[in-house]
């Protein structure tokens, strides 16, 4: 049995079809591999509880639901083998920018040394950006204050609510993709895969 532990929703309702980190999920269970999933809750907007652990149970999987403050404990114990995720965009450098908690995900991944995979196709790549000047996006505070439509944080005080997080290269074991798995050094695997595309 291999635990798969998955960040955001990465299947087909955010995809399409197969999915990215959900469709290596999906291979591994067509060659006959016995996987169980534990996705995270991907708060506050909680598509991994809405929507990932949805896709899985539709399709048969074994599939657990966690805090995302659960993970770290779930590792120390032993019970991930292995990190894949999704990625809204993957810079030249390998910097890899994705639902908000993956970065933490990593960190602790690499504490435990278990291996991190974030899952895209190559049109994510983004060859012009420098890693440091992407603008994270952030999203409604009334995500963060309410739950379900009832406030839960008092009012007057400030509230932080951005979408993605940067995960460095050195935390990723490697990319894997449609061109291919990318290992390190990213930043050279990277270029090399996408000068193949343009051949």
């Amino acid at each position: 049995m291999a635990y798969v532990l998955g960040q955001q929703n990465a299947g087909a309702l955010a995809t399409v079809s197969y999915g990215t980190a959900l469709g290596v999920v999906r291979a591994a269970k067509e060659e006959g591999k016995c996987i169980q999933v534990i996705t995270t809750e991907t708060r506050p907007a909680l598509q991994g509880s809405r929507l990932t652990a949805y896709e899985l149970r539709e399709d048969g999987f074994d599939v657990t639901v966690v805090c995302d403050t659960a993970v770290g404990s779930l590792m120390q114990q032993g019970r991930v083998d292995k990190v894949l995720v999704g990625a809204d965009r993957i810079t030249k450098t390998g910097h890899v920018f994705n639902k908000i908690g993956t970065y933490q995900i990593a960190t602790l991944a690499q504490r435990h040394n278990i291996p991190f995979y974030p899952v895209a196709p190559t049109s994510t790549f983004d060859l012009e950006s420098s890693w440091e000047k992407v603008v994270i996006e952030e999203r409604s505070v009334s995500e963060v204050e309410a739950i379900q439509g009832r406030r839960v944080a008092p009012k007057g005080v400030r509230v932080f609510n951005p979408v993605f997080d940067v995960t460095p290269p050195e935390l990723i074991t490697a990319i894997i993709t449609d061109r291919g798995i990318l290992r390190p050094p990213l930043e050279q695997s990277i270029r090399q895969a996408i000068q193949t595309i343009h051949r």
